[in-house]
């Protein structure tokens, strides 16, 4: 109930389509009702002789007239349910995807993308049964059965008592049906979306699956997901298909009473001919709905077990939030301060520990050291990826937590070691930073980034179509294409983290080219293993188990003779 209460909520913007279902939906029940109250009337009069043409003539004229109405106000409800189901669809699968916009990286950290997807698009897509069919049907039930039991009361209460007797056998089975399936239905969805996530990485990784000739390992893997969720859907149609039967039975045992009953007090003249067949027409209208019950059950039940799972993820807190109070900053000069900044993933795992130093504006500092000394970490926690666990970062003075997300991050362009293009044309992903600049301006940024001569050398130029995270593109390509972008966006602040670590030493030039050309022009912050990238900073921070080991320039830490040194030492021998 908690999570059908939230959904009513989230689908007031569409109660008008809702409302006139709802109305036609009382129509098609109203209408449903003419047809045996006809025949009663009817065979009433051929019985006692009164029946004339015209009147039969007129009966007929108001059938089809009900039955046009009928079919008009289902037609309509139809339409309506649907209008309603599929823009709360589309709306809650975008509130979806808006909320994961807000989620940090710390939430993405231990989750497939494919399981994500699932919730967004599977989870969200099966409200459209709730809400265009299973609800509209239950109140169409409801209706019916509360107006024929009018009906029926009407005619005999006796005998309307006896058909009711089914009744609480029918709604204790399916209570009992529901607890069972219920919980099917939910590790359903989960089953479907570790499939989805098998699925996607698979996809991804065919390169890597039919590089290592593991086609038969992920074939066997796969087909240990497809069992799981063949063998859940089973148990729940399992389940089903004893509920439907049994249904149909305990209403069917209503329709042998009567029969019995009915038939006797007709016998002895105590109900008319014409009252035992208008009561056997309204009671099929009865112990339909009741029959339909189980499908009813089942799809609100496969929804629900989905509409929970989506409020899941609308439910999660961001770890990194927007204070209420919190400030907007227009183009900042590029200055950078890390006070005391200590951070961790986990708890036992320090990564940064006390650490502090600043930038210029319009300095370039660099950041070096082994893997995992936190090189990266420093780049997440200015971007406000992470916060902080101690400490804290400035911007221009400004405590960053202060700032409003959006302000923070236009001030930032980042160019990150493994590079995301979207499918697309390389115009359009240099242009995604700053979707409003001209052609000349694209064209002059692709040129400080040393990517327009191999732009214009491709078939299609800037046209050209790189396919799913630019898989036709090679990775020097993809470096400044991200460069390119990153220029574009023209911010004060420019970050390099391991820009050309998977690059050749030809591109990697060219790389470097492009990363002094910035660094006249806005503060440049550079993670690198290749010292070759370094060199001319203006500040060289070294890292190592999650402090800062030695800082200065290129000179000063060579003459230090410490860890700088020694990896000097190590680069030069590779080079």
């Amino acid at each position: 109930m908690e999570v059908f209460k939230r959904f009513v909520k989230m689908a007031k913007p569409f109660r008008k389509p809702i409302i006139i279902t709802v109305l036609s939906l009382i129509g098609v029940s109203v209408m449903s009702l003419v047809t045996p109250e006809l025949v009663r009337r009817l065979t009433s009069s051929l019985t006692d002789g009164t029946a004339t043409k015209q009147m039969i003539i007129l009966f007929a004229v108001i059938l089809f007239a009900a039955y046009a109405l009928k079919a008009l106000l289902s037609f309509l409800s139809k339409w309506q349910a649907h209008v309603a189901a599929w823009n709360f669809v589309g709306k809650l699968t975008l509130t979806v995807y808006e909320k994961l916009q807000t989620l940090s990286m710390k939430y993405y950290s231990d989750k497939q993308t494919g399981q994500i997807m699932s919730r967004v698009i599977n989870d969200s897509r099966n409200m459209e049964t709730l809400i265009a069919h299973a609800l509209p049907d239950l109140l169409s039930n409801i209706l019916i059965i509360i107006f024929v039991s009018v009906m029926i009361f009407t005619i005999n209460p006796i005998l309307a008592l006896i058909s009711l007797i089914p009744v609480p056998f029918v709604l204790w089975v399916s209570t009992k049906f529901s607890s069972k399936v219920a919980p099917l239905f939910k590790t359903n969805q989960q089953v479907l979306a570790e499939l989805n996530g098998v699925v996607q990485d698979n996809i991804s990784g065919m390169k890597e699956i039919q590089a290592f000739a593991k086609e038969e390992y992920e074939d066997g893997r796969l087909s240990d997901y497809c069992r799981h969720y063949s063998s859940v859907n089973i148990r729940a149609n399992f389940a089903a298909a004893i509920f439907h039967p049994s249904v149909e039975f305990l209403t069917s045992m209503g329709s042998v009473l009567v029969m019995g009953i009915g038939g006797t007090l007709a016998l002895n003249d105590v109900l008319s001919t014409a009252d035992v067949v208008g009561f056997f027409m309204y009671l099929s209208l009865f112990y339909t709905p009741l029959t339909t019950l189980a499908r009813l059950v089942e799809d609100a039940q496969n929804a629900f077990a989905g509409g929970a799972r989506v409020l899941e993820i609308l439910d999660t807190e961001p770890d990194v939030k927007e204070k209420e109070n919190a400030k907007e900053i227009g183009r900042a000069e590029g200055n950078i301060d890390f006070r005391n900044v200590s951070f961790y993933y986990k708890e036992d795992e320090p990564v940064l520990n006390d650490i502090s130093f600043s930038v210029k504006a319009g300095q370039m500092v660099a950041f070096v050291g082994a893997t995992g000394v936190g090189k990266s970490t420093i780049v997440s926690l200015i971007e406000r990826f992470y916060d902080p666990v101690k400490g804290e970062i400035l911007l221009d003075g400004n405590d960053i937590s202060d700032l409003t997300l959006k302000s923070l991050r236009d001030n930032i362009s980042i160019v990150l070691q493994d590079v995301f293009l979207f499918n697309g044309t390389i115009y359009d992903n240099i242009a995604y930073g700053n979707p409003g600049a001209s052609e000349e301006e694209i064209l002059k940024a692709s040129k400080i980034a040393r990517a327009d001569d191999f732009i214009r050398d491709m078939p299609d130029g800037y046209s050209t179509l790189i396919g799913e995270r630019g898989v036709r593109l090679s990775g020097g390509q993809k470096q400044r294409i991200a460069i390119a972008r990153a220029v574009l966006k023209d911010a004060p602040v420019l970050v390099f983290d391991e820009a050309t670590s998977a690059v050749d030493n030809e591109t990697e030039a060219l790389i470097q080219q492009a990363i002094d050309d910035l660094a006249q022009t806005r503060t440049v912050i550079v993670i690198a293993h290749r010292l070759s990238t370094v060199m001319k900073a203006d500040n060289i921070i070294v890292l190592e188990n999650g402090k800062i080991a030695e800082q200065g320039t290129h000179e000063e830490l060579l003459k230090l003779g410490g860890i700088y040194a020694k990896l000097s030492k190590i680069n030069t021998a590779k080079v």
